[in-house]
C-alpha cells in the first residue's frame, strides 16, 4: 500500500497554500493541478495506483480546497496560479518536476512550462487543450464579463448532506461516478451553522478579466520544450476539429492522444488507466 500524505501550507507571497505530499525522499517528483473549482484531492484515485516511490505533490490552488481565499476585495486572475506553482516548487526545493494537470490544472502546467522551461521534465494533460481563446475581440466582451461579475455578490449554497453535493456534482458532470462524486464532495465540503457548503472560494465563479485569444495561446503553448501527454475522456470536452488540430500541432513534442472511456473527468472514471500511463510516461522522460 503506499504511504500516506502529508499536509503542508506553502508561502506564496503572503498567501497560505495547501499541498499534500507523499514520500518527500522520493523520485520522480510529481506535482499535481486540479481542475477548477477542484481540490487535491480529486487526484487521489490515481495516486493508489502510482509507484510508491515516487514523490506526490498535491496542491489545492488559492481559493480552492484547503488553501487560504484572496481578501475579498481582491479577484482570481489566470497569472495567480502560475505564483502557486512557482511557490510550491520552490518552497520543496525542486530544481525540476513533472507537472500533471486537469483541465485549468493543464492550462497551468502548460502555461508553466512555457515560461519555466528548466523546472519542466514532462507534462501530462487531462482533458486540457488549452482556455476556451477565441478572436482578439473577445478581450472587450471579456472585461465588460468582469465588471458585470463583480455586480453580483457571491453566494454558498447550501447543502443537507455530503450526498447532496455529491448529486449537485453529478448534475454538471453525469458520467462522473457516484463514489467519486462522494469523494470530491467529501474532501470539498465543509460545515456551517444551516449545513455544508462548499470550500472554494465563490469569487471563482466571477470571468478573469484578462485571458488568451487563440493567436496568443498558441504563442505560449509552442514554446514548451519538454515532451507532453495528452489523455482525453471519449465524451469529454471538445474544441472544434480546426482548433483542436491547431492546439495540438502547437505542442511540439506532445506523443500522441490517448482517448480513454468517460467524461471530461476521466481520470475519476479511469483511475487504474491514467496511472498506468503516468507510469509508462514518466520514467521515459530523460
Amino acid at each position: 500500500m503506499p504511504s500516506s500524505f502529508e499536509s503542508l501550507t506553502v508561502d506564496a507571497h503572503g498567501l497560505a497554500l495547501h499541498v499534500r505530499q507523499r514520500n518527500a525522499a522520493g523520485t520522480p517528483a510529481v506535482v499535481f493541478l486540479h481542475g477548477w473549482l477542484d481540490h487535491s484531492h480529486s487526484f487521489d484515485l490515481v495516486a493508489e495506483h502510482l509507484p510508491d516511490s515516487w514523490r506526490l505533490l498535491m496542491l489545492d490552488f488559492r481559493g480552492m480546497g484547503r488553501s487560504a481565499w484572496l481578501p475579498r476585495h481582491a479577484n482570481y486572475q489566470f497569472a495567480d496560479h502560475l505564483v502557486d506553482v512557482e511557490a510550491v516548487v520552490r518552497a520543496m526545493g525542486l530544481e525540476a518536476v513533472h507537472l500533471v494537470g486537469h483541465s485549468l490544472g493543464g492550462i497551468i502546467a502548460t502555461a508553466y512550462a512555457a515560461a519555466r522551461p528548466s523546472r519542466v521534465l514532462g507534462i501530462t494533460l487531462i482533458e486540457s487543450l488549452g482556455p476556451t481563446g477565441g478572436p482578439p475581440e473577445n478581450a472587450l466582451v471579456r472585461l465588460r464579463g468582469f465588471l458585470e461579475d463583480l455586480e453580483r455578490e457571491p453566494h454558498r449554497k447550501r447543502y443537507p448532506s455530503v450526498e447532496a453535493a455529491a448529486a449537485r456534482l453529478r448534475e454538471n458532470n453525469p458520467s462522473l461516478p457516484e463514489h467519486a462524486a462522494l469523494h470530491l464532495a467529501r474532501h470539498g465540503t465543509e460545515s456551517v451553522e444551516d449545513g455544508l457548503v462548499f470550500t472554494f472560494d465563490p469569487a471563482h465563479r466571477r470571468r478573469f478579466a484578462f485571458g488568451y485569444d487563440d493567436a496568443q495561446w498558441l504563442a505560449i503553448s509552442s514554446a514548451v520544450t519538454c515532451p507532453m501527454q495528452l489523455l482525453l475522456g471519449s465524451e469529454g470536452f471538445r474544441f472544434d476539429d480546426e482548433r483542436s488540430r491547431a492546439r495540438i500541432s502547437a505542442l511540439r513534442q506532445l506523443r500522441p492522444p490517448l482517448t480513454l472511456p468517460g467524461g471530461h473527468h476521466v481520470h475519476l472514471e479511469q483511475p487504474e488507466a491514467v496511472a498506468r500511463a503516468l507510469r509508462q510516461f514518466i520514467p521515459a522522460v530523460p
